[in-house]
């Protein structure tokens, strides 16, 4: 158990890409302390939507700690960047820092009304350096969330909003992540492995309890970081 059961206790958590992985690991890490958690994927709500993502948050009784997960590869590939679609571009930028982006503007205003709130983005170690996809488009737009959380951390922080973002390693959540490690085959696979310091790759868990962190009482002076979840495959 990670922290106190009840640090989130009438607090209300937006979650967003509950639908698999880690978007549930972290909606159930957050609901074990306490906090009444609204999961919400694209089957529902598009967030990359100006309208539906202002209507959906304006719909809640109460918005105090937001979680952007919503993202991926949009069932993309690696392609030749001069051999790329617009259309594939933009869908992997949507999926991702349009969703965040959306999200955050309209949870924004009603965090600085009551004087309080966390946003934590899940961006990806390939915003830190390259993705192993080779999806060029996925890269940029996990980067880009890390900029935004730093500009966001500077804006939002005299309203008593943290801002903050985890950037996970290699985690098996879902089927893209499974089809990559099995395409890797086992050589692969172990060469992947003895690059991470712990020897294994990440669980949903993993990158769950780093969220929980963010948005607890304990962090509540910790604004604008990006804390890399990778079992150490970021030091090599």
């Amino acid at each position: 158990m990670t922290g106190d059961e009840n640090e989130f206790d009438g607090l209300t958590a937006v979650v967003t890409g509950t639908a698999q992985g880690i978007g549930q690991a972290i909606a159930a890490e957050l609901e074990r302390g306490g906090a009444t958690v609204v999961g919400v994927d694209r089957d529902t709500v598009d967030l990359s939507n100006t309208v539906q993502a202002t209507a959906f948050i304006a719909s809640l009784p109460a918005v105090d700690i937001l979680v952007n997960n919503a993202g991926g590869v949009a069932g993309q590939t690696h392609t030749p960047i001069d051999e790329l679609d617009d259309s594939d571009w933009f869908a992997v930028l949507d999926a991702n820092l349009q969703t965040t982006f959306q999200s955050t503007r309209a949870a924004a205003g009603r965090m600085k009304k009551q004087g309080f709130g966390r946003i934590v983005t899940i961006s990806s170690g390939a915003g830190r350096s390259v993705s192993l996809t080779g999806i060029q488009a996925y890269t940029t737009a996990k980067a880009a969330q890390i900029g935004f959380t730093r500009q966001l951390a500077h804006e939002l922080g005299p309203f008593g909003i943290t801002v903050n973002c985890i950037a996970p390693g290699f985690v098996l959540s879902n089927p893209s992540s499974r089809a990559q490690w099995e395409s890797y085959g086992e050589d692969g696979q172990r060469a992947l492995v003895e690059k991470i310091a712990t020897r294994r790759v990440g669980e949903p868990a993993d990158i769950a309890r780093g969220v929980r962190f963010f948005a607890s009482p304990s962090a509540g002076w910790v604004s604008g970081q990006t804390l890399s979840i990778d079992g150490g495959h970021s030091l090599f």
